[in-house]
């Protein structure tokens, strides 16, 4: 057996030591009234010896030195008796605990408040201030896109509650928005679910209410309770600020719009995020159209004065404004109709929806005289084809996706699955004869949906695939939920791994993927062509804008549904003549011929250029360029429910205007199951 360690005179004194100082307070107080006597007693005896000038005896250096030491301990400095010099410590020491008391109570005071301010936990007494509840992936955006619409505007404040740190969320908004400007950043830490902790942030003095979607497994059913604790505190009248909410299962919708009140609206996120990634594969570059829209840094949808249009028909506002596209009509009763056809009556006390800077640059200004009509393009657009489309990986979003993409894929079109695990559900039965690429689609045929599993989890699996038969590819991420990794991990090796294909094919690939992440955009390997679907970015956006204006949710709701209007690039010579010179006037005209609104184009000799890739949306009437095949022209048009025939003459209707589909009256209060937009 090794010997046993001695333990030093130093190391068993140390340990003595600690044991007394745990025993009690009072022991505490004892060593250190002995540490200050044995440090100051003799240093005060030794400066009293060592003085030329102090007394000669004894009695008078003992009585020096104990005046120096009571000094010292501001104890007294009384002299005289025995009893005298014991009462004037005893005043000295009675002194010294009732300072020290009140100075630890200050001090325990002051610590306690700043610990409760560090905690958020303090009332914020603001008025018109906007309220966002919860912490997602989304808030980074929302809070950074109102900062940037309150820039131009009254200074206000944005309070953020969440069941975080409130050190750790400042710091990550300063990291990710930087300095607010003249918006202040107010964050308060609690369950938003509770309505004691939800009175602190005084919802019922906010302008505007915003209940992020959370990411976790129950987190719509903690969306739910936080909208029943959000009424709880407001009350149920309908006196309370606007209330904008996203879950994200659509079992959730029903009971969180009746939660949210007549002045709430519910967002459904997968079914926005389905519908844009469906919108994107036919339209490549749809989604840099999308995300300038939708942020705050350059045009975005304002309401403008329609005074001077009153009476006359939606046709001549188009060409009534310079600065600013109108796309459409917001009725007197509160009715939003998107792309209304041109020959619509503008009513008394409508107003317009226009893509403008801002609501100071829509003044109206005639601008019929810089179109053009000999280099307007004739005849209708060309009739969508048959396709064949690739999704890889599969995600929640899945079914949605699929039930988008059926819709609006062509007749004949063939949609291939390729997934790492067994889709749930049941599949179509296979036809007797599978369509090649090069085959005529039938009639009226409807998609075709095909399952099929590999792994795809290995680089190999993905640069083994065939993509010469098809058209375009959709690229999903697993869900959160479904392993350590972080969902957007596989979305960029299977990017990387397309990309490789490209090389070695020369041919370009079509490529919509769907990212969690913003910061992993700029990681993507994709072409000009592809498109890049940030889901909680996109959601983020959407509701930073219908925070600032109520009345653009039923726009929205119509461009992201599956009916109504959308947004399309189409090829430029479909509306003006190739090579021709054109005001972008002219382009306007020619679509408003067509039963569509123009809202700006995309270069095809930029497409490859950061940041914008070619994408100009809102430019003046007055803009000339020339226009060649290859450019697109940004349109919102009204999807069609059959081919596309010419009806009659040319009207202010639009002599190409397909069949709208049917949509909803002020009058109507029918369901909304195909809206990811609710309304109460």
């Amino acid at each position: 057996m090794t010997g046993r360690r001695s333990n030093s005179l130093r190391d068993r004194a140390r340990y003595l030591f600690d044991r007394t100082l745990a025993r009690s307070t009072g022991t505490l107080m004892g060593w250190l009234v002995i540490t200050c006597l044995a440090v100051v007693v003799p240093v005060s005896a030794v400066l009293v010896w060592t003085d030329p000038g102090s007394p000669r005896s004894l009695s008078g250096r003992l009585t020096a030195a104990w005046r120096t030491s009571a000094e010292t301990l501001r104890l007294g400095a009384m002299t005289g008796t025995p009893l005298r010099m014991m009462l004037s410590a005893l005043l000295g020491l009675v002194a010294l605990l009732c300072v020290s008391t009140l100075v630890g109570v200050i001090t325990t005071s002051l610590a306690e408040r700043m610990a409760e301010l560090s905690r958020g936990r303090s009332t914020v007494l603001e008025r018109g201030h906007v309220v966002v509840l919860g912490w997602s992936d989304q808030v980074t955006t929302v809070v950074s896109e109102l900062v940037a619409a309150h820039a131009a505007h009254r200074p206000r404040a944005i309070v953020l509650l969440a069941d975080r740190d409130k050190t750790e969320m400042e710091r990550a908004l300063a990291a990710r928005i930087g300095p607010g400007g003249r918006t202040r950043l107010i964050c308060r830490s609690g369950p938003a679910s509770d309505p004691a902790v939800l009175a602190l942030v005084s919802p019922g003095a906010a302008s505007t209410v915003l209940v992020l979607p959370s990411g976790e497994p129950a987190g719509d059913a903690e969306i739910l309770r936080t909208l029943l604790a959000l009424r709880a505190v407001i009350g149920e009248g309908t006196g309370g600020p606007p209330v904008l909410a996203a879950v994200h299962d659509d079992r959730y919708r029903a009971p969180a719009r009746l939660a949210a009140g007549p002045r709430g609206t519910v967002l459904e996120t997968d079914t926005v995020t389905a519908r844009l990634i469906a919108q994107c594969v036919g339209r490549p570059g749809l989604s840099l159209v999308l995300r300038d829209l939708l942020d705050f840094a350059g045009d975005e949808f304002h309401l403008a004065d329609a005074t001077a249009f009153t009476g006359g028909p939606f046709g001549a506002t188009l060409l009534g404004h310079a600065d600013s596209c109108v796309v459409g009509l917001l009725g007197p009763l509160g009715h939003t109709s998107l792309n209304p056809p041109a020959d619509t009556v503008v009513a008394p006390g409508s107003r317009l929806i226009v893509l403008a800077r801002d609501d100071r640059t829509t003044r109206p200004a005639d601008c019929r005289h810089l179109v053009d009509p000999s280099v307007i393009a004739e005849g209708p657009p060309p009739a969508e084809a048959a396709a064949r489309l690739l999704v890889l990986g599969w995600n929640r979003r899945g079914p949605l996706l699929l039930g988008q993409l059926r819709r609006t894929a062509g007749p004949g079109s063939v949609l291939d699955v390729i997934t790492d695990r067994a889709v749930p559900g049941p599949r179509e039965p296979e036809p007797d004869h599978t369509p090649e690429p090069g085959d005529p689609p039938a009639a009226d045929a409807a998609p075709l949906v095909r399952f099929r599993t590999a792994a795809l989890s290995r680089p190999e699996t993905l640069l083994g695939l065939d993509l010469a038969p098809y058209d375009g590819l959709v690229v999903l991420g697993p869900d959160p939920a479904d392993g350590p990794d972080h969902p957007d991990d596989w979305t960029l090796v299977a990017l990387l791994a397309l990309r490789l294909l490209e090389e070695r094919t020369g041919r370009e690939l079509r490529v919509v993927s769907e990212l969690t992440d913003d910061r992993n955009r700029p990681l993507a390997a994709v072409n000009p062509g592809s498109d890049v679907v940030v889901s909680g970015e996109l959601t983020g956006l959407l509701m930073a804008q219908i925070a600032q204006n109520r009345h653009l949710a039923a726009v929205f709701d119509e461009l992201f549904s599956a009916e109504g209007s959308t947004i399309c690039l189409r090829p430029a010579g479909t509306y003006i003549r190739p090579g021709s010179e054109a005001t972008f006037a002219s382009v306007v005209a020619a679509a408003r011929d067509r039963g569509e609104c123009a809202i700006g184009y995309r270069r095809h000799d930029l497409r490859a250029a950061a940041p914008g890739h070619g994408v100009r949306l809102n430019p003046h009437k007055g803009e000339r360029r020339e226009w060649s095949a290859e450019d697109q022209v940004v349109v919102i048009a009204t999807d069609p429910i059959g081919p596309t025939e010419p009806a009659g003459p040319p009207d202010p209707g639009g002599k190409h205007r397909p069949e709208r589909r049917p949509g909803r009256t002020d009058t109507e209060t029918g369901d909304t199951a195909g809206s990811p937009l609710a309304h109460p």
